[in-house]
């Protein structure tokens, strides 16, 4: 493969595409760190922006591979799934460092599936599946807003105190 310093053209897209792509996992990714900001999660607007625009960046630039590859008649040497499962496995290893244990309870879980999330959404970015990424991120939001809430209505209803972070 040669080496390119500037190519306006990405994967078989232009420079303008490419851009429309990571601007859209920023964006998604900023939506869905707000949430995390405002409940003051340690994972928060630049983590989930940086997760999703990386992972939106991983799929172009595989794409690009693949796509070159498959130019110069080399196929069979691309496959852009195993790096679109590193990212995924990549991302999973970050949320997991947002987990702990402590005197018998577990805190950072949502957060550490909500930066897995923002790897989803840079995906479906990347890929170019926008439909998916916004769907993904409304569907993010609900979930850690709207079923916050509801949690957080079972719990005074119970008459215990609601968690600190153990499911939200």
């Amino acid at each position: 493969m040669e080496t390119i310093w500037f190519d306006d053209r990405l994967a078989g897209m232009d420079f303008a595409d490419a851009a429309l792509r990571l601007g859209l996992a920023l964006l998604c990714g900023l939506v869905v760190g707000i949430d995390r900001e405002v409940r003051n999660k340690p994972a928060g607007m630049r983590t989930h922006m940086l997760v999703s625009l990386a992972a939106a960046s991983f799929t172009l630039i595989s794409f690009d591979f693949h796509f070159r590859l498959v130019a110069q008649g080399n196929a069979a040497s691309s496959d852009p799934i195993r790096a679109l499962e590193a990212v995924v496995a990549g991302v999973a290893f970050l949320g997991a460092g947002t987990i702990i244990q402590s005197r018998h309870k577990v805190s950072g879980v949502t957060t550490g599936a909500g930066m897995w999330m923002a790897g989803a959404i840079g995906l479906a970015c990347g890929g170019g599946l926008f439909a998916i990424a916004i769907a993904l991120t409304v569907a993010m939001l609900v979930v850690v807003t709207v079923l916050g809430f509801i949690e957080a209505w079972f719990e005074r209803r119970a008459g215990k105190p609601p968690e600190m972070e153990d499911s939200r």
